[in-house]
């Protein structure tokens, strides 16, 4: 690489760094210098692009190569923004792509978004000397970023795909930060055992795998998102074991999380908005205003309390839809009134949630118990006659990769 090249990156390292700090997501002066350190190109040769609109099926892609004089102004653009860097389809092969369009495929693996990986890594409070484990890595973005802070040979990451696994490491290594990456199911741990005092998950679980718990240190800290079928309200898990090795376990709502693992199928309004445009539902009156977006106490509850209902966040009001149901509430047409339609009451089940939520003390985050014997883990917030608690999904609800 030139050094005409090296300034220009380094240059968009600091503007996207800068850009970090001025937002105050970026405060930790450690994971600053390792953002302007780690040369994201390296780990990001190319990007694919969706071109097609929303449920279109198939859809189309164009490949970006950050090698191609053509692409390299887009390519720069896009890894050095605030956005997901989508680099494979199905579980290909990354050693032979060809740059331009592109029909069908699903995206299997990415590079989350930087103001997400900024949250997360401040989030688990890594420090020199830690030992750090990445489950589900992808391309190893924030892999480099935690060993470019934990120090050489303290960073290790398990990836399910072996062509991924093969890329992330061939490319880690030319960054020279001692990184190891293996092939293995992350659902259970690091295949050598061992101990880390800090773990990230960069794929959703429906509940914590009993061997991310074994394997965290004393005084560590576990950091995942707890995943259900709708993308709409996630919720992110902090799992710290005490100096004594008790376990302890935070559930708290968030904007926004990691994706759950391949397989997994998400809840989608997009089929139905025609449909809810067509006939909104028959108007009912209601006590229950809207509750804000940023009510994610709340909206986490709902993601359990009120099942298989996603919210399509690009309608004019509040609309929120069972699609397997083919049930809707949107919220109006005027004030202390909604729309219904379905055998589901989905606004009735909301209103009888948040009462719930109110008597529990309107919880922003909750306690989740962590059985030592792996059974079922249990979600709490307040006591007595007020108390709001539900049980996480066993572990089994999300596929395990294929032979």
């Amino acid at each position: 690489m030139s050094l005409d090249v090296d300034a220009t990156t380094a240059g968009r390292r600091a503007e996207l760094v800068g850009r970090l700090e001025s937002e105050g997501t970026l405060t930790d002066p450690r994971l600053r210098a390792a953002l302007l350190s780690v040369p994201r190109e390296g780990l990001l040769p190319h990007a694919y692009v969706r071109v097609s609109g929303p449920g279109a099926d198939p859809i189309d892609w164009r490949l970006l190569d950050g090698s191609h004089p053509d692409d390299r102004a887009e390519w720069l653009d896009l890894i050095h923004s605030d956005e997901s860097i989508l680099v494979q389809r199905d579980g290909e092969r990354l050693d032979a792509l060809v740059r331009g369009p592109v029909t069908g495929g699903n995206m299997t693996s990415m590079a989350t978004y930087t103001p997400a990986t900024v949250e997360a890594l401040q989030a688990m409070q890594l420090g020199p000397g830690q030992r750090y484990l990445e489950l589900g890595p992808g391309p190893g973005v924030s892999l480099a970023l935690a060993a470019a802070i934990a120090g050489p040979g303290l960073a290790a990451g398990v990836e399910r795909g072996g062509h991924m696994a093969a890329f992330a490491q061939q490319n880690l290594d030319r960054l020279g930060l001692g990184v190891t990456v293996v092939e293995g199911d992350a659902l259970d741990g690091h295949p050598a055992g061992g101990e880390f005092d800090r773990i990230h998950s960069g794929i959703g679980v429906p509940c914590v795998p009993p061997a991310w718990a074994d394997q965290l240190a004393p005084g560590g800290r576990l950091l995942t998102t707890l995943a259900t079928r709708t993308p709409s309200w996630p919720g992110q898990l902090l799992v710290t074991r005490t100096a004594t090795g008790r376990i302890e376990a935070v559930l708290t709502g968030r904007p926004r999380g990691y994706r759950p693992m391949l397989g997994y199928r998400w809840l989608s309004a997009v089929d139905h908005r025609a449909r809810v445009k067509a006939e909104p539902g028959t108007p009912r009156p209601t006590r229950l205003a809207p509750p804000p977006d940023d009510a994610y106490g709340f909206w986490l509850a709902a993601a359990y309390q009120v099942p298989q209902v996603v919210r399509d966040f690009q309608a004019e009001t509040m609309t929120l839809v069972a699609p397997e149901d083919g049930s809707w509430a949107v919220a109006g047409p005027g004030e202390g009134t909604v729309r219904v339609h379905g055998t589901r009451d989905v606004w009735g089940e909301l209103e009888d949630l948040h009462h719930q939520w109110v008597r529990a003390g309107r919880p922003s985050t909750y306690t989740v118990d962590l059985p030592a014997d792996g059974g079922l883990q249990s979600v709490t917030a307040g006591t007595g006659a007020g108390q709001l608690a539900w049980t996480l999904p066993p572990l089994a609800a999300v596929p395990r990769p294929s032979p």
